[in-house]
């Protein structure tokens, strides 16, 4: 080996190692425990804008959603879907009262997404999404895209609860 190679070695930056995938690069075929029960993740649709994720997880017939989104620390919720409907995108209620709890409006924005597997909205678009809170800590979150909603019913999840078993 010649001097210049062996300097050239030398002074040769060594490859950055890779970063560890993050919450948000989880998606199809994966495998995910939420609060003690292990789901197959079967669905994503991701909203860059608000780095926010909506896994579509699967246990059995069981189809449940968790949102994870990352702000100044990551946030997680778990939700199922649930029956009913709203009749205009322009008339959506900022009070819901389901089954006797009520549900106020915490926060509405829109967004593009795009979606990979099996996800209520199987291609990508403008979304809107209206997240709700009752008094007692219970969520709601109401999606529309492409003329369609989509209603959810979930709650909070802790960050300790949320593990990732990837290629599953």
């Amino acid at each position: 080996m010649s001097i210049f190679k062996r300097i050239k070695n030398i002074l040769a930056k060594p490859e950055p190692k890779k970063p560890e995938p993050g919450m948000l690069s989880i998606g199809p075929g994966d495998v995910c425990e939420v609060s003690l029960v292990t789901y197959q993740v079967v669905g994503r649709t991701q909203n860059r804008q608000r780095n926010l994720i909506v896994l579509t997880l699967q246990d059995g017939a069981s189809i449940r959603y968790l949102t994870i989104e990352e702000r100044e620390r990551t946030l997680y919720a778990l939700y199922e879907p649930i029956d009913g409907r709203l009749d205009s995108v322009d008339e959506v209620p900022t009070i819901i009262e389901l089954d006797d709890r009520t549900y106020h409006m915490e926060e509405q924005y829109s967004g593009f997404i795009t979606s990979a597997g099996k996800t209520p909205f199987f291609q990508g678009g403008e979304q809107y999404v209206w997240q709700y809170q009752s008094d007692d800590l219970k969520l709601l979150r109401v999606e529309w895209q492409d003329g369609r909603f989509m209603l959810y019913e979930g709650e909070d999840v802790l960050p300790a609860d949320v593990r990732v078993l990837r290629g599953g």
